[in-house]
């Protein structure tokens, strides 16, 4: 192949990758990076994924195991109108018998976004953490860093938008 056909190959490729990438943004089909899930609750747990509460992370574990587990559909319950899953039978049972004790806050939107009045979705393995026997979810690992550094400041102001958030 000549050095001509090359060139012009290349020019081609270039120049397809960026109308495709202008066609997508015309489309929609890149998100604003401050895009959120929702404007509001409706009073209920995140379910963004699936249906599940903590994408279907065994919120006990994060106490009992200092880590996220995946939990399993053989070891599920109904809370709060939301199936949450556990990584075992003795998980599923601590829950049912005390879920307020072992759900994250927020109805298990990001905690960091509360605080900032808004709903964001969260990452159970990276952006999680436990203050003062709560579970707080976050968005990512740097948000989580972000609010566990001053958790004192952000969850009274997700305290008080939860109230406006939880419609």
């Amino acid at each position: 192949m000549n050095l001509h056909r090359i060139v012009y190959r290349r020019a081609n490729f270039k120049h397809a990758v960026k109308v495709l990438a202008i066609l997508a943004m015309a489309a929609g089909g890149v998100a604003p990076l401050t895009s959120y899930a929702v404007k509001q609750t409706g009073g209920e747990y995140n379910t963004l994924y699936a249906g599940l509460g903590a994408k279907g992370y065994d919120v006990v574990a994060y106490f009992d195991q200092g880590k996220p587990v995946l939990g399993i559909q053989k070891h599920e319950s109904v809370y709060g109108g939301v199936t949450w899953r556990f990584a075992n039978k003795e998980h599923r049972e601590l829950f049912e018998a005390n879920p307020e004790k072992y759900a994250p806050q927020y109805g298990g939107f990001c905690s960091w976004g509360a605080a900032n009045g808004k709903l964001f979705d969260v990452d159970p393995v990276n952006g999680w953490t436990i203050v003062d026997g709560k579970l707080y979810l976050n968005f990512n690992a740097d948000l989580n860093k972000t609010f566990t550094k001053d958790a004192a400041k952000f969850i009274p102001k997700a305290d008080k938008n939860w109230q406006s958030l939880n419609r």
